[in-house]
């Protein structure tokens, strides 16, 4: 071993110092394995690290020149992308106007404390598949338990947060935005057509129904690879990266009534462009594309009905009767609209002769699937947020809310019987929650599936928080019509 200099010495000091320094932030004594390693690189040198640099061959030296490069800043990556901050691109238009559809945003792992990777052995910048390979990006083992270092703050109502999708831990891969829960539901209903009324069952009965519809489901798509593709499971921080904003905290009680959100049976503000959808009916002419721009509506979001005979007893049914000289019903629209848009609207009395709001009844199958309370997204609740450490009584009844929790999430084994309920075998009236749990919902109200469609998101699932949009691409345009939103550059992400 050579002798060191005093500048390999202090070197190899503050590598150790920081280095240390971050495993005590971590809690992982395991990382000690590494600085023989680190005390080899600066003073033993026992390790020939470099060995391609007295390599005579030149293009042996340009290429691991390469090499060292590229892996050096996949490990810089890695780290960065795990502990500072990551990229997200918004796909959806569930956040309108907060964060537009081609925002991409830095998300700060520090603000809420990053976690300790559950899947440690993955590939830098993806989330569970390699493009163009089309396989797993991570190692199934090792899988570490979760653990969430000190950050520089906890989760605040009216945060906008980046988590892992809850209901994403079963997947069919055909079906990727679909939760599979919810499809093996509906795949299970259409194989009984003699629909069960719900109504007229008990809690354990209506159980015993939903067991029937989903166990035949989940059957039905596992059989049929072809048209479903493959199920897989997903460890929790492989799951796809959803954003929503913070409703409700561990420890509320949430209820909307007529599209109000109550926490504790207090109206919570609403986020300044909340947007609602609308039956938007004219006068005679189209919407030209330059006012959806000027209104801010993408072409997603904007929805001409059809006039077929099927759609027209609905449509007069809701007041939307304006005709032409032809006696036809004039172009209906269905679009998301804010407070400030809706009045637009209806001060535009050449252009547009009826606007009503879309009925309750479009709600779609809402969580818990295997419930009974006749709640809409518009008419939710009450319900309680579990947080940790505090206790709900169980029935057939509530069971429904809290069973994704004590199984999925807790991981305990739950058994409901005729004589009551039973986790890991002891028949239980009650549960004490072991994490935190939130409430999470999109501004656009009416177009995101949100918790209202999918439950809690527990605490192991938050990843972080948005803080800046570095860049919004707007897919509705040309690279010379405006593609970049210039004004949106280096945006601060705030919270209403």
């Amino acid at each position: 071993m050579r002798k060191a200099t005093r500048a390999q010495w202090i070197k190899f000091g503050v590598v150790t110092l920081l280095y240390l320094a971050f495993l005590i932030w971590v809690k992982s004594w395991l990382g000690l394995v590494i600085l023989p390693f680190i005390f080899d690189v600066y003073i033993s040198k026992i390790i020939p690290w470099s060995w391609w640099k007295q390599a005579k061959n030149s293009t042996v030296r340009g290429v691991m020149s390469w090499v060292d490069a590229i892996v050096f800043a996949l490990v810089a990556v890695y780290f960065v992308n795990l502990y500072i901050f990551q990229n997200y691109q918004i796909p959806t238009s569930s956040l309108e106007k907060s964060l537009l559809v081609g925002d991409f945003l830095y998300v700060s792992k520090m603000s809420y404390g990053p976690r300790v990777p559950n899947t440690p052995l993955s590939m830098p910048l993806t989330q569970h598949t390699l493009p163009i390979l089309n396989c797993k990006s991570y190692l199934d083992w090792p899988q570490w338990k979760y653990k969430r270092v000190a950050g520089l703050g906890r989760v605040k109502r009216g945060d906008i947060v980046v988590f892992n999708f809850p209901a994403g831990d079963t997947v069919a891969l055909n079906y990727q935005q679909t939760d599979f829960y919810s499809l093996s539901y509906e795949v299970g209903r259409s194989l009984y057509p003699n629909t069960i009324h719900l109504d007229s069952l008990d809690g354990y009965q209506r159980r015993l129904v939903f067991d029937l519809y989903y166990q035949a489901g989940s059957k039905q798509i596992r059989q049929n690879p072809r048209i479903y593709g493959d199920v897989v499971t997903r460890p929790v921080d492989r799951r796809e990266n959803y954003v929503k904003r913070c409703i409700g905290l561990p420890g509320d009680t949430l209820q909307i009534i007529n599209g109000q959100v109550y926490i504790d049976g207090k109206a919570m503000e609403n986020p300044a462009d909340m947007q609602q959808n609308y039956f938007v009916q004219t006068s005679g002419p189209l919407i030209g594309e330059e006012m959806f721009r000027e209104w801010g509506i993408s072409c997603d979001d904007q929805s001409l009905m059809p006039s077929e005979a099927g759609w027209e007893a609905n449509l007069v049914a809701m007041g939307l009767d304006c005709r032409d000289a032809q006696g036809r019903l004039t172009p209906i629209y269905h679009l998301p609209l804010t407070k400030t848009m809706l009045q637009t609207l209806q001060g535009n009395k050449k252009l547009i002769a009826r606007i009503v709001q879309e009925p309750d009844e479009y709600s779609g199958a809402l969580y818990p699937l295997n419930g009974n309370t006749h709640w809409t997204r518009n008419n939710y609740g009450p319900l309680y947020i579990p947080a940790k450490g505090t206790s709900v009584a169980l029935t057939f009844d509530n069971l429904p809310l809290y069973e994704r929790c004590i199984t999925a999430y807790e991981g305990n084994e739950l058994r409901v019987c005729e004589d009551g309920i039973y986790i890991n075998g002891e028949r239980r009236d009650s549960y004490t929650f072991g994490m935190d749990y939130y409430w999470m919902m999109g501004d656009n109200r009416d177009n995101s599936a949100d918790s209202r469609y999918w439950g809690f998101v527990p605490e192991d699932h938050v990843v972080g928080k948005p803080i800046v949009v570095w860049l919004s691409l707007d897919k509705d345009r040309g690279w010379f019509d405006g593609k970049i939103r210039w004004n949106r550059l280096f945006k601060w992400v705030h919270t209403n």
